[in-house]
């Protein structure tokens, strides 16, 4: 149950302008049908975890963003550990967080951050949420919105896909990695970056799983919460999309 309200403030965080998720959009991020995910929100709507609107669709109570949140660092912490600590690959974590991260107590989550040295991120670059339910500020923009030439970093990667992972792992576009826009074929056609002095070309579709920020917008880890009292001015509410910063951007279709 706890899954669905963690994908529903997942897929809200990467929505510009609105909290509100279809079930449409749920049933494809969870790869069941939408009348599975209906039967679902009818359940956490009594439970007051949900509100739904009919033709508008469902966002979460307080309730339900805190139990989204205690699943969310659970799962980020667990995919964190294993890659830091047990050295599994980014492509590898999500599945084995899903099975593991349930199960983790909150007095474990606390010895895995202290171990990692309080990481702020996920290896997929999302943000992993406090034990009292504050979130990472995350500034970022999906790639792309941006026109080149622009000096970037790669924030967030919005895909689970063993594949699609290991291919920009091989390109070396990970979170916390820099590169340069070099151009945007227009129409949705293909980018060309520059990534440690060589050139590589993306497709559209691969782009757009893509979040980016300037470099200097890129924290990787909070301070010791024990000397730091939890870094407050780090820490803020739900993860949005960043206020627009008067970037030119170029016409691109809806997919």
């Amino acid at each position: 149950m706890r899954e669905y309200l963690a994908e529903v403030y997942r897929v809200a965080s990467y929505q510009p302008h609105s909290d509100w998720v279809t079930t449409s959009a749920l049933a494809e991020r969870m790869n069941v049908s939408p009348p599975a995910v209906a039967r679902m929100v009818g359940r956490l709507k009594k439970r007051g975890l949900l509100e739904h609107e009919p033709y508008q669709g469902m966002r979460l109570t307080p309730a339900g963003r805190q139990e989204a949140l205690l699943h969310l660092r659970r799962h980020r912490l667990t995919e964190a550990f294993l890659v830091q600590v047990l050295g599994f690959g980014w492509q590898e974590v999500h599945h084995e967080a899903d099975v593991i991260g349930p199960a983790v107590s909150e007095r474990v989550a606390r010895r895995m951050s202290e171990l990692m040295g309080h990481p702020q991120r996920c290896p997929h670059g999302e943000p992993i949420p406090t034990a009292d339910g504050r979130v990472p500020v995350v500034v970022d923009e999906v790639l792309t919105a941006i026109s080149p030439p622009a000096l970037l970093v790669v924030s967030r990667v919005n895909t689970d896909d063993p594949e699609k992972l290991t291919y920009l792992e091989s390109l070396g576009l990970k979170p916390g990695c820099p590169f340069e826009l070099v151009s945007c074929a227009p129409f949705g056609g293909p980018l060309r970056l520059r990534i440690e002095g060589q050139e590589q070309v993306i497709g559209a579709e691969l782009a757009a799983t893509l979040r980016v920020c300037a470099p200097e917008a890129f924290p990787t880890h909070l301070p010791d919460p024990a000397a730091a009292g939890e870094a407050e001015a780090a820490l803020e509410g739900p993860v949005a999309d960043p206020p627009r910063r008067g970037r030119r951007r170029r016409h691109q279709s809806s997919n």
